[in-house]
């Protein structure tokens, strides 16, 4: 009997050895499969989806504008995966970020408020010799010293444009507020005030309106308020929004895509902001607010209890549809480009209806989806180290100069009201 036994023991104890060595390559293979997920590196790369109807100026602009037309190729080690582009872009913001010189510009506000934006020139002539100044609404809490607006605004100053970057009120660290408020996500104010400066100190320019995010909601919304400030634009270009605050802020909630808790991290960020011009805001926000206030844990939250109030709407559904762009948009008739990335993990893959409806009735209009770039990300890349530009940075100077060359071209009405009507059509369909 002690034999049979002493035969099983010394069996069992030779085929350990490969038990343990399968465990091993059983949880290697696991890690793998997580990585290979997490980071999805079996999604393959491919140009991006294009909505417009076809028209003259879509011709022109699929011919002039190569990177819509070609694959966008990011990193390949992490740069497919939409939260890495994110939090890559929320962390550094850019790589080996450049320092464009400029100067910063003051304009009171009748209510007490002092706007404030940067104005950098141009670093060499525009290829059509014209006077070109964009004017770039950054993203939310965001002013023109975030390397991703250093690094778009060195870029375009060499390709000779003017760039005047509004700073979000209350957005500056160093400055302090004047009137008891802070910028909101669709007010136009200050956006529109710093057009107007540029106009009165530039009357022969002609401009370009740029907006990153919640900026591209502000942007789009200030061009369709009124006819008139579409007045020597060329063109249009929005990155990364959310087209419509009230369905946003309700997937903002979802934790679909880790949104929620993106929520969580832009709700501890603006509230920090608040809070550091707490006594600047007293009189319209009251000691009530601020507790509220300190215990939200979304922008949902912190909206209700204190940025809605800097307006006097009655309620967040009156902010949310008041101030977004979605009711504006269809006004715009000058071109615009509407870009967006189908990972972005802010911006719900059903607020992409909005851009690619207004593409297909529009002949101003393209919308481009992107299958990569997270939220203003979209870094480009050999295997792990991203270049210093973007796509996002160059496929926006490349469309609007190709807008310029355009509209040189062409006599008598102005670029956006004679694109020419057409059928509708998807030029690519990748998703």
């Amino acid at each position: 009997m002690s034999t049979l036994e002493d035969t099983d023991v010394s069996t069992l104890g030779s085929e350990l050895p490969a038990i343990f060595d399968g465990v091993k390559l059983a949880a290697v293979a696991a890690v793998l499969y997580v990585i290979v997920r997490c980071l999805n590196l079996t999604s393959p790369t491919a140009p991006p989806d294009l909505t417009h109807q076809d028209t003259d100026l879509s011709r022109y602009l699929l011919k002039t504008c190569p990177l819509l037309t070609k694959e966008y190729i990011p990193p390949l080690l992490w740069g497919k995966s939409g939260h890495l582009q994110t939090l890559l872009y929320g962390q550094m913001g850019r790589v080996s970020t450049p320092t464009p010189r400029g100067h910063r510009k003051l304009l009171p506000m009748l209510d007490g408020a002092v706007v404030t934006f940067d104005l950098f020139e141009p670093l060499g002539d525009h290829s059509t010799g014209d006077d070109i100044t964009m004017v770039i609404c950054p993203g939310i809490c965001n002013h023109s010293e975030q390397n991703y607006i250093r690094t778009f605004v060195d870029y375009s100053q060499r390709q000779g444009y003017r760039c005047a970057v509004l700073n979000h009120l209350g957005a500056l660290p160093d400055l302090e507020l004047t009137a008891p408020r802070m910028f909101t996500i669709g007010c136009t104010w200050e956006f529109a005030s710093m057009v107007s400066s540029i106009r009165r100190l530039y009357p022969q320019t002609l401009l370009v309106g740029v907006g990153f995010s919640l900026g591209g909601n502000i942007v789009c919304k200030y061009m369709g308020e009124n006819p008139s400030n579409q007045e020597r634009v060329l063109c249009c270009v929005s990155v990364c929004q959310g087209y419509n605050a009230l369905r946003a802020q309700e997937t903002f909630l979802q934790w679909d895509q880790g949104r929620r808790l993106y929520n969580f991290l832009l709700a501890g960020r603006l509230k920090k902001l608040i809070l550091s011009h707490r006594n600047s805001l007293l009189g319209r926000v009251t000691d009530s607010d601020l507790n509220r206030l300190c215990a939200a844990t979304s922008l949902m939250q912190i909206d209700d209890s204190v940025i809605r109030k800097f307006h006097g709407y009655s309620s967040l559904k009156e902010y949310y549809e008041t101030e977004s762009c979605v009711q504006y948009m269809h006004n715009v008739s000058v071109p615009l480009l509407l870009v967006n990335s189908s990972d972005d993990p802010l911006v719900h893959q059903s607020l992409l209806n909005i851009p690619q409806t207004l593409a297909e009735k529009s002949p101003s209009v393209l919308f481009v989806l992107t299958r990569h770039g997270g939220h203003l990300g979209f870094f480009e890349g050999d295997v792990l180290f991203p270049e210093p530009l973007t796509w996002m940075d160059k496929v926006i100077v490349e469309y609007t100069d190709a807008i310029c060359h355009w509209d040189k071209t062409r006599t008598g009405t102005r670029t956006g009201t004679g694109t020419g009507t057409g059928t509708k059509r998807k030029t690519r369909k990748t998703m």
